[in-house]
């Protein structure tokens, strides 16, 4: 076995202007008062390698330009498409109006593993809430569904941006595992 250069590895990997013609998964995010810029950054780094197709950032979530995001990102806040709105609620009606289905991931009485989402429910925007509170109720209200990612030990949930990067690609898992 041979450990791949940077080099090797780049070599095999789309270019931002090439990324810029790609389709895009038909998922999206909402980064509901997430208060880490670290965890945004990596957020954003997640959705770049899973070609999500936008990040939508509100309340008092950190927004480009900001140094502690880019620290994380490592430029993909340049090759992710994103936008912040002040209020959840006004993007989770847009999205609703373009028949996306909006999921909370949360822990709730009708939550369903990640992994049991169905693929009937594309496209998708998954919210992931603060750090401490989660996503907020009026968000959950609004919400098609909800998922949570099942923990075996004694913490209740993981990192904002753990949970963002697991869920992000296990849509995207049974998107091309529902192609074939």
């Amino acid at each position: 076995m041979k450990k791949f250069t940077y080099e090797e590895i780049a070599a095999e990997r789309f270019s931002a202007e090439q990324l810029k013609h790609l389709e895009r998964f038909p998922v999206y995010a909402i980064c509901e008062n997430v208060r880490s810029a670290f965890n945004v950054g990596s957020m954003f780094r997640t959705a770049d390698g899973a070609r999500m197709a936008k990040l939508y950032l509100t309340g008092y979530t950190p927004f480009p330009p900001h140094k502690d995001i880019e620290k994380t990102a490592l430029g993909s806040t340049q090759t992710v498409p994103w936008e912040y709105a002040k209020n959840s609620s006004a993007i989770i009606d847009t999205l609703k109006s373009k028949g996306i289905t909006i999921c909370a991931v949360e822990h709730t009485d009708k939550s369903i593993p990640h992994y049991d989402f169905s693929p009937a429910l594309f496209p998708v925007c998954f919210i992931v809430g603060n750090e401490i509170s989660g996503v907020m109720e009026e968000s959950i209200a609004k919400a098609d569904c909800a998922i949570e990612i099942p923990m075996y030990g004694v913490k209740q949930s993981l990192n904002a941006a753990n949970a963002f990067s697991i869920v992000a690609f296990e849509m995207i898992e049974i998107l091309l595992r529902n192609k074939k």
